[in-house]
C-alpha cells in the first residue's frame, strides 16, 4: 500500500546513490534512479523501496512492480535481475532509517495554535466537547460527538453519528458511520514492532493506517495499532470489549466479537461472525475462519477452519480439549479403592 500522505508528510525524493550513503549499504543498480516511497516487498509499486530479510530458505513474495530492494547477502539470490539492490547486514533497520528520511508522521509535527485546526472540516451538527483537539485536515461528520479531551490527529476522518469517548486518541485512521469508541481508547498508535539494528533492538516505524468500518464498537481503554505498511481493519458491526489489544496489520471481518482482555497479535486474520471469549490470545500470522468460537482464555497458535469451536492452551478442537481435561482430572484425583 502506498503511504497515505494525509497522515505522513513526504520529505522529498532521494536518488539511489543518496540512499546508499544514508543507510551505509552497497548498491547494485542505476545510481540516478529516484525513490519517493516505501512498501512491503509483496505490494511495492514503482519508485518505492522494500526490504527482504531472512535465512534464504523460503522464497519471498515479490511485487511485479518492485523497483528497488534492501536485503542481506543471503536473500540477494531471490532478487530478480534488473532490480536495484542495496546489500546490508541489517535490511529492515536500513529500510526503517530510509523511511524516516522520506516521511514524517503528521501528528508528530508542529500543529500551530489552538485546539481545533482551522483546516479541519467539522459538520455544523457535530459536537466538540471541551478540551478536544482536532488536527489539521481532519474531518468530523454530521452528528458526530467528540468527547472531552479526546485527540483527533491530522487527516483523521470521522463518519456520521460516530461517538468518540472522552480522553481517547485517534491517529492515522479512517472511522466509518455509527461507530462507538469508548473513553480512553487508543487508535492508530505504533504496534509492538521490534527489529535488529547495529546497536541491538530498535522500534520499527509504522506507516500504515487503521480502518474501522460502520457500526463497529471499540471498548474503553482498548488499543488498535496501525499497520506497518498495510492497514489494520475492523469490519462492519464488529464489537470489541474493554481492555483489548489489536496489533498491527490485523484484519477482523464483519460481526466479530472480542470479549474483554482479548489480545490479537500482528497480521492475524479473523473471519466474519467469529467469537473470541474473554482473555483469548492469538499468536501472530494465524488465520481464523468464519463463525469460529474460541473459548475463554484460549491460547491459539495455529490456523482454524470455518465453523469450528476451540479451547484450551494451546488451543485445540473443543471436544478434544474437554476429553484431555477430564482425563487429567481423573489422574489427579483417582477414586479410592477399599
Amino acid at each position: 500500500m502506498t503511504v497515505d500522505t494525509r497522515f505522513y508528510a513526504p520529505l522529498g525524493a532521494l536518488t539511489l546513490e543518496e540512499i546508499a550513503g544514508r543507510i551505509g549499504a552497497t548498491l547494485v543498480g542505476d545510481t540516478n534512479l529516484t525513490i519517493s516511497g516505501i512498501a512491503s516487498a509483496a505490494n511495492a509499486k514503482a519508485a518505492e523501496v522494500a526490504f527482504l530479510e531472512g535465512d534464504g530458505k523460503l522464497a519471498p513474495s515479490l511485487s511485479p512492480h518492485l523497483t528497488a530492494v534492501i536485503c542481506n547477502e543471503v536473500m540477494r539470490a531471490f532478487v530478480p535481475a534488473g532490480i536495484a539492490t542495496f546489500v546490508t547486514a541489517f535490511p529492515r533497520y536500513a529500510h526503517s532509517q530510509l523511511a524516516k528520511a522520506l516521511f514524517q508522521p503528521r501528528h508528530l509535527m508542529e500543529s500551530g495554535q489552538g485546539n481545533v485546526s482551522e483546516s479541519a472540516q467539522i459538520h455544523s451538527n457535530a459536537v466538540i466537547q471541551p478540551g478536544a483537539v482536532i488536527g489539521s485536515g481532519a474531518a468530523i461528520g454530521e452528528a458526530a460527538v467528540i468527547g472531552a479531551n479526546a485527540v483527533i490527529g491530522p487527516g483523521v476522518q470521522i463518519g456520521r453519528n460516530t461517538n468518540i469517548g472522552a480522553n481517547s486518541s485517534i491517529h492515522c485512521a479512517l472511522i466509518g458511520d455509527n461507530v462507538t469508541i469508548l473513553a480512553g481508547a487508543r487508535i492508530g498508535e505504533t504496534g509492538f514492532g521490534v527489529l535488529v539494528g547495529p546497536q541491538g533492538a530498535e522500534d520499527a516505524p509504522h506507516y500504515g493506517r487503521v480502518i474501522i468500518q460502520d457500526h463497529a464498537t471499540i471498548g474503553a481503554n482498548s488499543c488498535i495499532d496501525r499497520g506497518v505498511f498495510e492497514d489494520t481493519i475492523i469490519g462492519e458491526r464488529t464489537k470489541i470489549d474493554n481492555l483489548c489489544q489489536i496489533a498491527h496489520n490485523v484484519v477482523l471481518g464483519r460481526g466479530v466479537i472480542v470479549a474483554a482482555f482479548g489480545g490479537i497479535s500482528g497480521s492475524v486474520s479473523v473471519g466474519d461472525g467469529s467469537m473470541l471469549g474473554g482473555r483469548v490470545g492469538i499468536a501472530d500470522h494465524v488465520q481464523v475462519g468464519e463463525r469460529v468460537s474460541l473459548a475463554a482464555s484460549a491460547g491459539l497458535f495455529r490456523n482454524v477452519e470455518s465453523g469450528e469451536t476451540w479451547g484450551g492452551t494451546p488451543a485445540k478442537p473443543i471436544r478434544q480439549w474437554m476429553r484431555e481435561v477430564a482425563w487429567l482430572q481423573k489422574q489427579a484425583n483417582p477414586k479410592k479403592t477399599s
